[in-house]
């Protein structure tokens, strides 16, 4: 597990990707999903039909609990960046009320 996986973590080279990080911690697997898609990464669909083939405790429907993953990124950026990430996390929010 790593946590906050984002595009800044993920080398891609002529042999593979390389993932990258000098501040890992233990968060949840979806989490690393999450912030892939919301802060971009090259290949997302690759990166999601990988994690779905080698992985044996994804749930149902995983895909729909991206948003609830993004919502902490989301009100930290908020707080400290300003801009879209408001919005963006009153709309993830809405989703699960």
């Amino acid at each position: 597990m790593h946590g906050d996986l984002w595009s800044g973590n993920v080398l891609w080279s002529q042999n593979g990707v390389v993932l990258i990080d000098p501040a890992a911690h233990g968060g949840h697997r979806l989490t690393d999903l999450a912030m892939l898609e919301l802060f971009g990464t090259p290949q997302l669909g690759r990166v999601y039909a990988a994690y779905e083939e080698a992985s044996e405790w994804l749930p149902n429907e995983w895909r729909t609990l991206i948003g609830l993953h993004q919502l902490h990124p989301l009100l930290v950026h908020a707080e400290l960046f300003g801009g879209d990430y408001a919005r963006r996390a009153i709309e993830s929010a809405g989703y699960y009320t």
